[in-house]
């Protein structure tokens, strides 16, 4: 069982940077493989990024090259630097868990077992 809990989310404008990040509770941090999804409003929940075990990542077509994911086993935390943000960014944030040996990583919500409570994100423009 683990328990996540995202922070560093708010108000900001277009252009600007913002950094969620995500503390695992419990131990084997590094067991999981963890992704990050987000909801626009009244849209459904989509796949952001993902990062494996060993720190291998995929990113979605709409964030690469300004969204990176990044984990730090010591600290049982991931993150999420978000730069170049559009208005097209705003989103509930949701960080998730995935206790699985037979995928390295997954764009997809069902292949995770645990997820945070999710966190507000507004780039106004």
């Amino acid at each position: 069982q683990v328990q996540l809990v995202e922070s560093g989310g708010g108000l900001v404008q277009a252009g600007g940077s913002l950094r969620l990040s995500c503390r695992a509770s419990g131990r084997a941090f590094s067991n999981y493989f963890m992704g990050w999804f987000r909801q626009p409003p009244g849209k459904e929940r989509e796949f952001v990024a993902t990062i494996s075990r060993s720190g291998s990542t995929l990113h979605a077509d709409s964030v690469k090259g300004r969204f990176t994911i990044s984990r730090d086993d010591a600290k049982n935390t991931v993150y999420l630097q978000m730069d170049s943000l559009k208005s097209e960014d705003t989103a509930v944030y949701y960080c998730a868990a995935a206790l699985r040996f037979d995928l390295g990583v997954s764009r997809s919500s069902l292949d995770y077992n645990y997820w945070g409570q999710g966190i507000q994100v507004t780039v106004s423009s």
